[in-house]
């Protein structure tokens, strides 16, 4: 156990024969308990402080295992996050894709339908052409007939007999 002021000054010495001054060595004795009351005080106010730290220490101990835990929380959640938008990115490429093939499918029905429809109007024109023709033909074979003048001869003296 430490020696505390109390003690250093109700330390008695024995008394010899040619012994210490008195009061020599109480004034010794009072400076040495002074001082010894300033280690003893200044030592208790360090470890006042140490302690004061220690706890500071302690809470900012605390709070970066706090910061860490919320930065791998924060990490964690940032990779789900990326992980889902890049399912979902997918599925809507899939989509996309599912879409793109549908139009161009529709797209080349339609192509389809419409060359066969301009095949058919095709045939239609040409066979259209050969019955004009035909018919033109006819037509000019009729009015190169002898028919023909027959025909108008007699329309002729019809309309001369009328006027």
């Amino acid at each position: 156990m430490p020696l505390t002021p109390l003690d250093i000054h109700n330390k008695e010495f024995n008394r010899g024969f040619r012994g210490y001054d008195e009061d020599e060595v109480n004034e010794f004795l009072d400076q040495v308990i002074k001082d010894y009351e300033i280690v003893l005080r200044e030592k208790k106010e360090l470890t006042d402080k140490v302690e004061g730290l220690d706890e500071k220490l302690a809470h900012f101990a605390n709070i970066e295992m706090t910061l860490n835990k919320s930065i791998l929380i924060a990490q964690e959640t940032a990779e789900e996050v990326k992980r889902n938008a890049q399912k979902e990115a997918q599925l809507i490429i899939k989509e996309a894709e599912k879409n793109a093939d549908r139009i161009i499918n529709d797209a080349l029905s339609k192509s389809r339908k419409i060359a066969l429809e301009i095949e058919e109007l095709k045939k239609q024109a040409s066979v259209y052409k050969i019955r004009f023709k035909m018919l033109i033909e006819a037509q000019l074979e009729m009015l190169g007939s002898d028919d023909w003048e027959d025909f108008s001869k007699a329309n002729n003296n019809e309309f001369v007999r009328e006027g």
